[in-house]
């Protein structure tokens, strides 16, 4: 059997000082339901729902927490399904810290046909509009915001604006934490990522075709300390001193047929805080994103599921993954 050249799990469970906090600003709330064969009613019936907390910040706390990480959840949540965002966080052992609006998080449906959720052609989502963000709850948010920065290892921003929020809004939460001296991690796209860069983030998580492959290195000449790129089932790595380029095959056993962002995410901090090396860092982030990390709900109707990393699948697909280097 060859010899491993990356680190080992103890290696990858360190303990940091301090918590790392994710940013959520437009939080979900995913709700999945099995659906039947019409009746003769001509009425399909559905399942009890599986519900879960989701967003990118989201999933990435709760992959942080389930590998041993502290960290807190923060963002904006409001009505029901914020309650509910807050119960399965509460219920995944992450912390959370969110400022509460007036309005409601938005819902996410699912649908999965009789042949199960292994069937792409018979699962249909659904999702509603974001929330209004009120320049009041702004403020709120963003005074809590800077109070968190004083207990933080590292900020984690992640995902989509709600309605009411200007696209600079990442940008000044990157100058809030750059001047608190936190370390910052942006996976953002769009304007909102044009706001940021410039702002000088640690690290930029984006993602691209293959149609686009100087990405990395732009968003690095912009303005991040680092940039990871992904491409379906790889992760191409840039910073000042080289590239990397991690990929996994989509055929091996495991391997979901999308990877999770919000675990890729989750999986490029620890690194990023300790100072692994980029391999390192790609490995254990590609490896919990395409198999080892487990977030959400069980089959709907079925007992609740809770996040948590399956440290087999984990294990087994790190091996699997390939990383080549360019100086």
């Amino acid at each position: 059997m060859p010899k491993r050249t990356h680190l080992t799990l103890t290696e990858r469970q360190a303990v940091m000082s301090g918590v790392i906090v994710t940013v959520t600003l437009n939080a979900a709330l995913h709700l999945d339901y099995a659906a039947d064969e019409v009746d003769a009613e001509g009425i399909r019936p559905v399942s009890r729902p599986g519900y879960w907390a989701g967003g990118r910040g989201v999933t990435a706390a709760k992959v942080l927490r389930a590998f041993g990480h502290d960290v807190l959840a923060a963002g904006l949540v409001g009505g029901v399904p914020g309650e509910l965002i807050r119960e399965d966080l509460a219920k995944s052992g992450v912390p959370t810290a969110f400022t509460l609006i007036r309005g409601e998080s938005r819902r996410i449906f699912r649908f999965a046909g009789p042949d199960g959720w292994d069937s792409a052609e018979q699962v249909m989502r659904f999702g509603e509009p974001s929330p209004y963000i009120t320049t009041e709850e702004l403020g709120r948010f963003a005074a809590d915001y800077r109070r968190l920065l004083a207990g933080a290892a590292a900020v984690v921003l992640c995902g989509s604006l709600p309605d009411g929020l200007p696209p600079d809004t990442y940008g000044s939460l990157v100058v809030y934490a750059a001047e608190a001296g936190v370390p910052v991690i942006l996976d953002v796209g769009g304007e909102e990522l044009k706001h940021a860069i410039g702002h000088g983030p640690d690290l930029v998580i984006a993602e691209t075709s293959s149609a686009e492959p100087g990405l990395g290195a732009d968003l690095v000449r912009l303005g991040a300390g680092a940039a990871a790129v992904t491409t379906g089932h790889a992760v191409h790595a840039v910073t000042a001193g080289g590239e990397w380029t991690a990929q996994i095959a989509a055929t091996d056993a495991g391997v979901r047929s999308h990877p999770s962002r919000g675990a890729l995410v989750a999986g490029l901090v620890p690194g990023q805080l300790l100072g692994w090396s980029w391999p390192d860092r790609l490995r254990h982030a590609l490896a919990l994103a395409a198999g080892g990390a487990r977030v959400g709900a069980n089959a709907p109707g079925g007992p609740e599921g809770r996040s948590h990393v399956d440290l087999a699948t984990y294990e087994r697909l790190l091996d699997a993954v390939s990383v080549e280097s360019r100086a």
